[in-house]
């Protein structure tokens, strides 16, 4: 890339087709020579194209209306500092080396899936932002060739889908022990020390190393406002910090998948039939980000000296298992995945077996507690409003889940969506049941849809239930594709 082109480019698209010939470049090379460490990626990290897309990316970003320590969102830039002006002085101060991160923005959520607890998001300012996407566009191409493909959390063009895909693959090829995992304070508990040991693996310039250790140290703003200092992890809620962890959990996808190589003891079906004829295992990982399981063609005993094995693969990297939730199962009794529950089970009328995927109990009670929040029977809010974010809600819900077994548990949702209105409605109106009757049927007596200022509430029950097929490598890689126009 040109070292002198200027942010005030009026060819967009032009920057982005740069960007992705530069990334396709680096992907290439890494796979070419998986031993290869590069160097003078600073230079591409600072380049005018690079920081244009990067904050193309961030201004796309759910979270572009929330502001860092700084106070500035994405609107601010844009209004009052002005892109242009904004990106060559973030450039410039990169590229002399007098960028400094400052502190993350504490922000404490609750959990997905209904369970009370709270999850540590770490906000950063707008510039570290871009920056920290800057550096995700020059570093994610090199390790995107070293990740294996039992990796499927927060990488390009895989999903939760095809993760539960190979889990149900796999349970019915007969892996069906299975070691449901779960690693402590994951992100807030990566040793940083052995983490960019990993980087430096790949990553030779130093430029590019110090900008990851500064973004790691710059400490976290408590919601209290005291500072504090991150001797361990990556906050989540930063742009790089997917790809960090990424890189520091694929020690497991090594540990266990390196039977699988080429030359490897399980490396073809015939090694594979061979171990299991002598009576030992065969086993392989399905991790989405940091959440995994083992599955396991063998007896519980195999199971157990893996989970012995990965507490001594996880230990150099500061991590450790939860005792209290990692566990051994059999597929029978079933186990949640990624809000599915997945579970091998005889089929209804007949002796054959089969891994079905159902939806999981805790995201159904989140989805619920969401539409109580909104359909509290003193609420005065204005019902057309309330109907449009109820059916966001259950149109990202059951977008989800239409590939599980779910046509029940859809059902039972339509019906508490469609009594919580009820109740509301009755309520606010104070309306006995014949006169709300009379307002939501037809004169034959046939019921109407509930509906609010030509907004008609959304059925969940309508939704077409599908299988997702397993895409295995047939997933496209973004970073071979030859047209970058």
């Amino acid at each position: 890339m040109p070292q002198g082109a200027s942010l005030n480019s009026n060819a967009p698209a032009e920057m982005f087709g740069r960007v992705a010939k530069m990334q396709s470049k680096l992907h290439r090379w890494a796979a070419a020579d998986p031993g290869r460490r590069f160097d003078d990626l600073f230079n591409l990290v600072h380049d005018p194209a690079t920081l244009m897309v990067a904050f193309a990316r961030v201004a796309g970003n759910r979270g572009a209306h929330t502001a860092g320590v700084d106070g500035l969102t994405v609107a601010d830039v844009e209004q009052r500092l002005g892109v242009p002006g904004f990106l060559e002085d973030l450039r410039r101060s990169v590229k002399d080396g007098t960028f400094r991160p400052l502190p993350v923005r504490e922000r404490m959520i609750s959990k997905p899936g209904g369970s009370g607890k709270l999850r540590r998001l770490g906000i950063p300012t707008i510039a570290d932002r871009v920056v920290q996407a800057a550096l995700k566009l020059v570093l994610e191409p090199i390790f995107e060739a070293d990740f294996l493909s039992v990796s499927y959390g927060f990488r390009p063009q895989r999903r939760a889908h095809d993760a539960v895909a190979d889990i149900q693959r796999l349970g019915t090829q007969g892996y069906l022990w299975v070691l449901d995992a779960d690693i402590e304070a994951c992100f807030d508990s990566i040793d940083h020390a052995a983490l960019l040991g990993r980087v430096r693996d790949r990553v030779k310039d130093k430029r590019v190393l110090l900008l990851v250790k500064a973004f790691l140290k710059a400490g976290i703003m408590t919601e209290s406002g005291a500072m504090k200092v991150t001797d361990t992890g990556t906050p989540q809620g930063g742009i790089l910090s997917p790809l960090l962890a990424n890189i520091a959990l694929s020690v497991l996808d090594e540990h266990l998948m390196a039977p699988w190589r080429p030359d490897g003891s399980m490396g073809t079906t015939y090694r594979r039939h061979h171990r299991r004829s002598l009576g030992l295992p065969t086993w392989r990982i399905v991790r989405y980000a940091d959440d995994f399981v083992v599955l396991v063609h063998g007896q519980q005993a195999d199971v157990d000296t893996l989970h012995e094995s990965l507490v001594d693969v996880l230990r150099p990297m500061g991590l450790r298992l939860s005792p209290a939730k990692t566990r051994v199962l059999h597929m029978v009794d079933g186990f949640d995945f990624v809000g599915f529950r997945i579970q091998w089970k005889r089929k209804r009328g007949t002796n054959k077996w089969y891994v079905y995927t159902f939806i999981a109990d805790r995201p159904f009670q989140a989805v619920k507690a969401k539409i109580r929040a909104l359909t509290h029977r003193v609420s005065q809010a204005n019902m057309g409003a309330v109907i449009t974010r109820i059916n966001q809600i259950l149109r990202g819900w059951t977008n989800y889940f239409r590939h599980a077994v779910g046509k029940h548990t859809l059902n039972r949702l339509r019906y508490f969506v469609n009594w919580r209105l009820i109740r509301w409605l009755r309520k606010r109106h104070r309306w006995r049941w014949g006169q709300f009757r009379r307002r939501f049927t037809t004169p034959n007596g046939r019921w109407l849809p509930i509906a609010a200022q030509g907004i008609t509430l959304f059925n969940p029950a309508a939704v077409t239930v599908t299988r997702y097929r397993y895409r295995g490598n047939t997933i496209p890689n973004p970073y071979l594709q030859t047209n970058h126009a």
